[in-house]
């Protein structure tokens, strides 16, 4: 079964390379930790919107931890463990965001030719004055 999996990947590869598709990172993982992507169109399929809604869930979240943890933290009260805990909340929201971030820019277009290298227009030297 592996090697048919294996192969079935391989020519997916292959299809994505000509195509010049490149898959969806999801915002999510594997149990052991390793990232998942989605080959898709972008039509908009079932996962791609359950991704849309969790990359959405995932943010919002982060938001409101963001804002407890500011609560937590104004307060010289605050114990260790509530400090504690905020930080560890804050970590995994974290890496929610980046991995969100991330995605999101692989789905970016590629900058057109009269672009710069950092994707900012190109300014010409009139334009300048």
């Amino acid at each position: 079964m592996r090697r048919i999996d294996g192969d079935r990947r391989r020519r997916q590869d292959l299809a994505d390379a000509v195509s010049e598709h490149r898959p969806r990172l999801l915002p999510w993982t594997t149990g052991d930790g390793k990232s998942c992507l989605l080959s898709t169109d972008s039509t908009g399929g079932y996962v791609s919107r359950l991704a849309d809604e969790m990359e959405a869930a995932q943010l919002a979240l982060a938001e409101e931890v963001l804002k407890e943890a500011h609560e937590v933290l104004g307060d010289s009260l605050s114990t260790y463990t509530n400090v504690r805990y905020a930080g560890i909340r804050l970590a995994d929201c974290l890496a929610d965001v980046l991995r969100v971030a991330e995605s999101r820019g692989l789905r970016l277009p590629e900058p057109d030719a009269g672009e710069g290298g950092d994707g900012a227009p190109a300014l010409s030297a009139e334009a300048l004055g």
